[in-house]
């Protein structure tokens, strides 16, 4: 039997736009309120919006200033160009409630890769702009992302050979919204097109803290994954966006959302502050 990974592992679910500034308005909630998670954590594992979240924290800039890029006007986020029916396709098939079998992945994939969307340079400008450093950084970060071809869930690290954000860009890489990412001679999208959190990679981590945005039919896998890693012996938590907090998030994808998003998350990391603390009580 191998010895849990002591310390916490923070799992950080995909969401949008809006999500990176809800998971950020979290994390801030909870320092102020007393629970400095990202001091004791041991590992992050970041999907989608929540790869750029974990660049984020990870790169040394402080979670208050963090907030603050979240809630400025002045950003380098832009809204995507795509098709409405391609999209719409791709989103009937999320909202099933199950898990998308690598079957279902491939057929997303094939379509993300012909999908018409802003162009890659506009798009990684974006990425460059979210991550304070393009650094891997010290502390263990696991970004996830879907191969198109084979539809295999793909963990990018520090010592996978690849850019930081190329990482990022890969993980956040929407099908059909977002331009798919070549990495040696292979095409990434969105690893949320596997999981919303893919929690499961935690499974050697006695503490498990999840944030995640996403609720109803597109975060019921979600549910399932902590009860696996309990059963498995992890003490798990999750933060889950809460009604006010999907409002605020109408459209995730929207920059204009960053702000009430990142106030709500910062709420809901204040109210959560005693879950977590039992979480990492000994």
């Amino acid at each position: 039997m191998t010895t849990p990974l002591p310390g916490l592992t923070l799992v950080l679910g995909g969401g949008g736009t809006g999500g990176i500034a809800w998971e950020t308005g979290v994390l801030l909630g909870l320092a102020e309120a007393g629970s400095e998670v990202l001091s004791v954590t041991q590992r992050v594992i970041g999907t989608s919006a929540g790869s750029a979240v974990g660049a984020q924290v990870l790169s040394g800039l402080g979670i208050e200033e963090l907030f603050g890029r979240q809630i400025s006007e002045e950003h380098g986020e832009v809204m995507p160009d795509f098709d409405a029916s391609l999209a719409a396709a791709v989103f009937t098939a999320l909202l099933g409630g199950k898990p998308l079998d690598v079957g279902a992945r491939r057929r997303i994939g094939a379509a993300a890769v012909t999908a018409p969307t802003l162009p890659p340079e506009v798009r990684r400008a974006v990425i460059e702009w979210r991550l304070p450093s393009h650094q891997w950084p010290t502390t263990h970060l696991q970004v996830t992302a879907v191969d198109c071809e084979s539809g295999d869930l793909v963990v990018f690290t520090r010592d996978s050979g690849v850019s930081l954000v190329d990482a990022v860009m890969a993980s956040c890489a929407v099908p059909t919204m977002w331009p798919v990412v070549s990495i040696g001679g292979r095409s990434y999208m969105d690893g949320g097109i596997c999981s919303p959190v893919n929690a499961l990679l935690a499974g050697d981590a006695a503490r498990v803290l999840v944030l995640t945005p996403l609720t109803g039919p597109m975060g019921a896998s979600t549910l399932v994954e902590l009860e696996q890693l309990r059963a498995n012996g992890s003490r798990t938590a999750v933060i889950s966006a809460d009604d006010d907090a999907i409002a605020a998030m109408a459209n995730p994808l929207d920059p204009s959302c960053r702000a009430p998003a990142a106030e709500q998350g910062r709420r809901q990391g204040r109210a959560a502050v005693e879950q977590v603390r039992l979480l990492l009580a000994d």
